[in-house]
């Protein structure tokens, strides 16, 4: 927080309540969806505090988002009056209550004003303010999201059974704008959306639609591409869509000989922006619901094509919520292990040691809460309304499952990482490390399998790729048992594979890390551009190269249930940057970081990637690497010439 006027609040609070609007975002052929889990919102009633020792008079007014006063040296003040104040020792105090929304305050002033040294108090517990680089003017409402607005015209309009479908030929998160003489003497006609052509044309199970339309008719903002209304020839009416996005910038570009791997990374980087606003989402259609899962890969994407790390934090602080913890995040018990170690991998990021302080006393909660999830030998099981995720697979499930073991096991060593960080006592933490790290071996690694079993309890020694992949993952093995774990597991034909995108993620890392890059390379080419083949302009939740037609846009057994605009789907840009253009941090913050290009996979590289404080890029052709960044006494390098 720099000298810089900003809206304060009580630290989390505004992401916490943000993060509640989000998660009530969803609906579904005319009906709301909340979100099925608990959800926190932010405290009502504050007192904000600052003491000023004025060298010369000043004067300074407060703004209130909700009811309040101030107080100035025992003197009481309506908000939004100027007052007078110096030289000399001045005492502030601000009231602020808000039933309805969020309490923030702006303090404008040349010496008094809400900047870094505001304290926030609950009436429990004082700590410094809050607040976000996002909202620094005093015109602004910490309650709204503030989007660029774009307008959108359709590329294709068909006359099709009847009425007029408008093609906007790429994803639209926002509204359309109609006019025409269907709206003669007070005419309404009816919309449906559609991700695709033939969910915007099915009447009964297009996602969203709009009965009783008129072009002063506010509608909701909507994902779509595809604009059907019935009964309306296409030269009576005109359409365009309003399109709003968040403002993130786009840092980083991608540019190689293989025009397929070029396309593969705009479309990620569009689908991932989509997905990105005040907090990742799991997509823009149907869920728009915060998934600490998701979040957990979309964070790593991030580092490799905006490296902004307020997104990060937002998202991480409306996961977590208030404490106590009370509920898995998510109900999913692997999720609040996930967004427990994204601490850490955010430190690592940005070495931002003052949100690891903030995060700590939450981590040590969720650690508290996990305790009441363990057995007897220490375990972590499932308890009513629990769930036990990992992916969507055959898996062993009955007692305690090895993949949340693993999990539980790197989370203790994050804690340790956190401790040491904050100034902490990190020798609990590594202990429990070590046992359960012992505990693990002994109870799910099948020496005659050369594998992690999931689950002992049933004795059915039953293995999964999934489970064994995380044991790689999350660096539990190396090694001889890392070895016999890629050759009998992960590269085994005889196992089921792993089909869902999000655990694919998991997969196609630990091949690249592992050194199969050619293998990960073709995968990338072959199911990412197998949906541009299918006329992806985004890409989708999943996909099943065996399908065919509208059977591609089927999920959960709903005709439309997938999502064709996905997070997780953006993965190639994680791959790309971490293993093929082999940038990675050495030291938190990137204090020295690592750049070493594979390039004897490309012809030619003309590509750019952020790093903490700067970017590093990459250009290679006709055999000859250059590798140039504004950090040049942090970088290390590797790969000249390969």
């Amino acid at each position: 927080m720099t000298g810089e006027a900003r809206w304060i609040w009580y630290p989390g609070d505004f992401e916490i309540h943000q993060g509640m609007l989000q998660n009530f975002l969803r609906e579904e052929r005319g009906m709301g969806w909340p979100a099925y889990w608990h959800l926190d919102d932010c405290r009502r009633n504050l007192i904000f505090k600052r003491t000023y020792d004025l060298m010369t008079p000043t004067s300074f007014r407060v703004l209130g988002k909700g009811l309040g006063h101030v107080v100035a040296n025992g003197t009481k003040h309506p908000l939004g009056t100027v007052i007078k104040a110096g030289p000399g020792r001045l005492d502030v105090e601000v009231a602020i209550g808000n039933p309805q929304g969020l309490p923030a305050i702006y303090v404008e002033g040349d010496v008094v004003r809400s900047d870094a040294g505001w304290m926030a108090d609950d009436f429990v517990t004082a700590v410094p303010a809050g607040s976000s680089p996002l909202y620094t003017r005093p015109d602004q409402d910490p309650e709204v999201v503030e989007y660029v607005s774009e307008l959108v015209e359709p590329v294709a309009v068909e006359a099709v059974d009847g009425g007029a479908l408008f093609d906007f030929g790429r994803m639209v998160y926002g509204m359309p704008e109609v006019q025409g003489t269907a709206f003669a003497d007070g005419a309404t006609v009816e919309l449906q959306f559609g991700e695709s052509r033939a969910e915007a044309l099915d009447a009964e199970w297009c996602y969203y639609s709009e009965k009783g339309f008129s072009p002063d008719v506010a509608t909701r903002r909507r994902a779509f591409r595809y604009l059907f209304v019935p009964g309306v020839e296409p030269a009576c009416i005109d359409m365009v869509a309003r399109h709003l996005s968040f403002p993130i910038e786009v840092r980083a570009s991608f540019s190689c000989d293989d025009e397929l791997l070029n396309r593969i990374f705009d479309v990620a980087a569009r689908t991932f922006l989509l997905c990105s606003e005040l907090f990742f989402t799991d997509g823009i259609k149907r869920d728009r619901w915060i998934w600490a899962g998701d979040a957990y890969q979309s964070y790593l994407v991030n580092r490799y094509l905006m490296f902004d790390t307020q997104i990060d934090k937002r998202t991480q602080r409306a996961l977590r919520g208030h404490a106590p913890q009370r509920q898995q995040i998510n109900t999913i018990t692997d999720y609040t292990m996930l967004w427990l170690i994204a601490n850490v991998n955010e430190y690592a990021m940005d070495a931002d040691a003052g949100f690891l302080a903030e995060m700590w006393p939450k981590m040590e909660d969720t650690m508290r809460f996990m305790q009441t999830r363990r057995d007897a030998d220490g375990l972590v099981c499932g308890r009513e309304r629990d769930w036990i995720f990992v992916d969507w697979c055959d898996m062993d499930k009955e007692g305690p499952v090895c993949a949340e073991q693993i999990l539980f096991w790197r989370c203790c060593g994050a804690m340790a990482q956190a401790a040491r960080a904050t100034g902490c006592d990190a020798a609990p933490w590594e202990a429990e490390a070590a046992r359960m790290r012992e505990l693990i071996l002994a109870r799910y690694w099948d020496e005659e399998l050369g594998a992690f079993i999931d689950g002992f309890v049933s004795g059915a020694r039953h293995v999964t790729r999934q489970t064994n992949i995380l044991a790689i993952f999350f660096d539990f093995v190396d090694g001889e048992r890392a070895r016999r774990v890629m050759e009998g597991v992960v590269l085994s034909r005889d196992l089921p594979p792993v089909t869902t995108p999000y655990f694919r993620f998991y997969e196609l890392d630990v091949l690249a890390r592992t050194g199969h890059l050619a293998e990960v390379l073709e995968q990338i080419r072959a199911y990412w551009g197998g949906m541009l083949e299918e006329g992806a302009v985004t890409f989708w939740e999943q996909y099943d190269p065996a399908v065919e037609g509208a059977e591609h846009f089927s999920m959960y057994g709903d005709p439309f249930g997938k999502s064709l605009c996905h997070a997780w789907a953006a993965a190639p840009i994680y791959l790309l940057g971490r293993y093929f253009l082999g940038v990675r941090p050495l030291e938190p913050g990137y204090g020295t970081f690592e750049v070493a290009p594979r390039t004897e996979f490309f012809k030619s590289l003309e590509c750019t990637v952020p790093v903490a404080g700067g970017s590093v890029h990459i250009t290679y052709q006709d055999g000859t690497l250059d590798v140039t960044t504004n950090r040049p006494d942090a970088m290390r390098t590797r790969g000249e010439g390969r």
